[in-house]
């Protein structure tokens, strides 16, 4: 069924490709910026480190899990299909509902208007103060201008096929990951800061110890690197376009995730090398990688960062618009969204109208302004999908025996419980200490059930 579902994409992603939609679509502006809250949250350099390496941890395991049901599963949608093939059609669908009512629409806008705030570095006409039509909530600022015509420019290049999109991922992650490894590089080799290393280093583990205290510091802190080391996921909704998907999808999960794991936690080392906490906690609008820079080498790094940061995002949004598209492909598909959004363009095989629904509802976010809020409430709905996937993954093994499995999770069964025991955690504090954030994306979740079953019964929309 899936073949023939199929048959329209185009196989045009090798285990490079695959990679770097991995770590392009990880690596946003959060990195540069999120180290800032990280410390003012846990008070200790030791703690702001742990937070990076307990996420690794876990987003690592999950990548290693996810590996096994991308590659028995290889088709369009990817944690879509997991969850309906594990739990039935409804949970696949409230994923894809949440996806594109906030998780990747929300993200697509926050992230151009990361892109738009740091192009008015060179030019401050571009602005979030200056207003064209209107003011206040109800104008329109050049800032969301910029950010707007970002997300239709990359969602319109992704409509000329996968390889246009796959060739703008690489540029940007290649480029991306020079930007950042040059910063570490910088950072280790040239910007030792000798009163940073002594006021960080020294009572390196101050504010911490084995209390429930420090795990409740440490489990809400990383809520903010989770959000930085998300979307790595993103790569198994290309799976009908990934050649030899069997070999590279676990493949490129593995490395990817590696890979900007291994440049966060050191990315990190470099701010605590140059900054003393005290600095890192009081960054100008938390640009923490732009304090470093400027003191390494001056005023004038602050538009090396800009720089960095705007090719960053711009390359992080073609991957999230590349491949949130291909979920909503597969829920049409299954009679679960737009028809027209389960049909390929005739001549770049490409899910125009899918893409279509997709931009116009990040930008209709973008104008909102409300993608942020909407971002902060969804996060506990995005770990517990994550939880629920590597459930599946147990359940799966019991009900589909016979499943072709030519990978199978590292560590399993003790990993991947591990990973729900760890991340169920957090879930529990965040409920206890940040309710705010919990409750509405429960809400926007359980929103999805009416819709479901409305569009059950409507099946020829």
């Amino acid at each position: 069924m899936a073949t023939t579902r199929e048959s329209g994409l185009v196989k045009a992603l090798g285990l490079v490709s695959a990679t770097t939609l991995v770590m392009g679509s990880m690596i946003g502006s959060g990195v540069f910026i999120v180290a800032a809250d990280i410390s003012r949250q846990v008070q200790s350099p030791g703690l702001m480190i742990m937070t990076w390496v307990v996420t690794a941890a876990l987003t690592m395991t999950a990548a290693l899990s996810y590996g096994e049901l991308a590659a028995a599963m290889p088709h369009a949608g990817g944690q879509y299909v997991y969850l309906r093939e594990a739990f039935g059609p409804l949970w696949g669908f409230l994923y894809g509902w949440t996806l594109l009512l906030v998780i990747q629409t929300g993200t697509i806008a926050a992230v151009a208007v990361a892109f738009a705030k740091f192009m008015g570095v060179f030019l401050p006409w571009v602005s979030a103060q200056n207003y064209l039509v209107g003011s206040g909530r109800i104008g329109v600022t050049t800032q969301q201008v910029v950010a707007i015509a970002s997300i239709v420019f990359l969602t319109w290049s992704n409509t000329r096929g996968i390889r246009t999109g796959a060739a703008v991922q690489n540029v940007f992650t290649f480029a991306k990951i020079a930007a950042l490894a040059g910063l570490i590089g910088l950072g280790f080799l040239v910007g030792r800061n000798a009163a940073a290393v002594g006021a960080n280093f020294t009572g390196f583990w101050r504010n911490s110890g084995w209390s429930f205290d420090t795990i409740r510091l440490v489990g809400v802190a990383t809520v903010g690197a989770l959000f930085s080391s998300d979307a790595w996921n993103n790569v198994t909704f290309t799976a009908g376009e990934v050649r030899n998907p069997r070999r590279n999808l676990p493949l490129s999960l593995a490395l990817g995730v590696a890979i900007v794991s291994a440049l966060y936690i050191l990315a990190n080392l470099v701010y605590l090398n140059v900054l003393p906490l005290a600095d890192i906690q009081t960054a100008p609008q938390d640009r923490v990688a732009t304090a470093a820079a400027v003191r390494m080498l001056g005023p004038g790094a602050e538009l090396l960062m800009a720089a960095a940061i705007m090719i960053s995002t711009f390359g992080c949004n073609n991957g999230l618009i590349l491949s949130g598209a291909r979920v909503y492909y597969a829920m049409a598909q299954d009679g679960l969204f737009f028809r027209k959004a389960g049909l390929l363009d005739a001549v770049h095989h490409a899910p125009v109208f899918s893409l279509a629904v997709q931009c116009v509802w990040a930008v209709l976010l973008t104008l909102s302004g409300s993608y942020n809020d909407l971002l902060d409430y969804v996060i506990f709905a995005v770990l517990l999908f994550y939880i629920l996937t590597i459930a599946g993954l147990f359940v799966l093994r019991r009900t589909r025996p016979e499943l072709d499995r030519p990978y199978r999770a590292f560590g399993y069964p003790l990993l991947p419980a591990a990973y729900m025991v760890a991340a169920g955690l957090i879930e529990v504090l965040l409920l206890l200490y940040k309710p705010n954030y919990t409750w509405p994306g429960l809400i926007i979740v359980l929103l999805g059930v009416p819709v479901y079953f409305i569009w059950r019964g409507k099946a020829t929309i």
